[in-house]
């Protein structure tokens, strides 16, 4: 059996780069290769990661393709959000209908580079889908690592306000923070603020009068109460462990109140804003209770939905 050139071995190719290397049509469609998209295989044995996934939807699209969305920003590092489709855009008239991936069309592509659609780019298409919720964690995380500022995304949404996604990113960007570290402690900071209550300041010190500075993930500083999430690798990390068993001593001993909030309590989400807003209430809050209505709900919508029909952003109509 002739061997299988070695570079076929890593990851997918297509049925023009097989060729050259002396692999025949007939070779590939034997039990030594599978077919991942139409002219696109990879070796039978290999396991396929998600960078081999968006490497075979390039191979299977035209050139001109460019990555967009939720896909472009995962290829920054983002844990999060649907794998599936992966999504891209053309600036053509071009009707593609593949398995696990989504083609979109355009009249003028956005800024693009070595990748695909540039982040603020790409953040657009993500809003033009996105709940609100979730736009405001994917937005605290590139701003947070860098990948994008505010300003850069509002000038693509400006310069082509008739792209899918420009009013959503636009109206979203008053709820976004750089300074978040984790998804889960920008989804805490939106639940309590949609909930009404006063937004906290996010990875602020916090003063334990000691000689050693602590930083509260979520910190109401008037009121001297601090918000901590707690992911699972506080638990399961013994060294992260042991800096959150220290952390937290030092809060008590210069008796600063604190809430902390796990997964399981940001599942309810409005029992976490009644725990909170107890524990504003002891430090001496004085301001409005949290109320769970539209502005409440709309936290958990389409972006569009809050933004309003496309009609009425064009005419300048008011709704309802």
């Amino acid at each position: 059996m002739r061997p299988i050139p070695p570079e076929l071995l890593r990851g997918p190719f297509t049925r023009s780069h097989a060729a050259e290397l002396g692999v025949t049509s007939r070779q590939l469609e034997g039990a030594r290769f599978v077919r991942v998209f139409p002219r696109v295989h990879r070796w039978s044995d290999h396991v396929m990661t998600e960078s081999d996934w968006v490497s075979a939807a390039r191979l299977s699209l035209p050139g001109d393709a460019q990555l967009t969305g939720i896909t472009r920003i995962q290829q920054l590092g983002l844990d999060f959000g649907p794998r599936r489709p992966m999504r891209f855009v053309v600036d053509r008239d071009l009707h593609l209908s593949l398995d696990e991936i989504f083609l979109h069309r355009t009249r003028r592509l956005p800024p693009t580079d070595e990748v695909g659609v540039v982040p603020a780019g790409a953040y657009l298409a993500y809003c033009a889908r996105a709940r609100v919720i979730d736009a405001i964690k994917v937005g605290d995380w590139l701003l947070r690592h860098q990948h994008t500022t505010p300003e850069a995304i509002r000038d693509v949404a400006l310069s082509a306000p008739w792209r899918d996604g420009a009013h959503e990113a636009v109206w979203v960007l008053d709820h976004l923070v750089a300074g978040s570290r984790s998804l889960k402690e920008s989804e805490t900071r939106a639940v309590l603020s949609f909930a009404g209550l006063p937004p906290p300041e996010t990875n602020v010190a916090v003063d334990v009068r000691e000689n050693v500075e602590v930083i509260g993930d979520l910190v109401y500083r008037d009121l001297g109460l601090v918000v901590e999430y707690e992911g699972a690798h506080h638990q399961t990390d013994r060294s992260q462990y042991l800096c959150d068993v220290d952390r937290y001593a030092l809060l008590r001993t210069a008796n600063v109140p604190y809430v902390q909030v796990t997964n399981e309590k940001l599942r309810r989400p409005k029992t976490l804003v009644g725990e909170v807003y107890r524990g504003l209430l002891a430090a001496g809050y004085t301001g409005p209770a949290p109320r769970f209505d539209d502005r409440w709900r709309l936290l958990f919508l389409p972006l569009s939905t809050a933004v309003g029909p496309r009609w009425a952003r064009i005419t300048g109509r008011a709704v309802g």
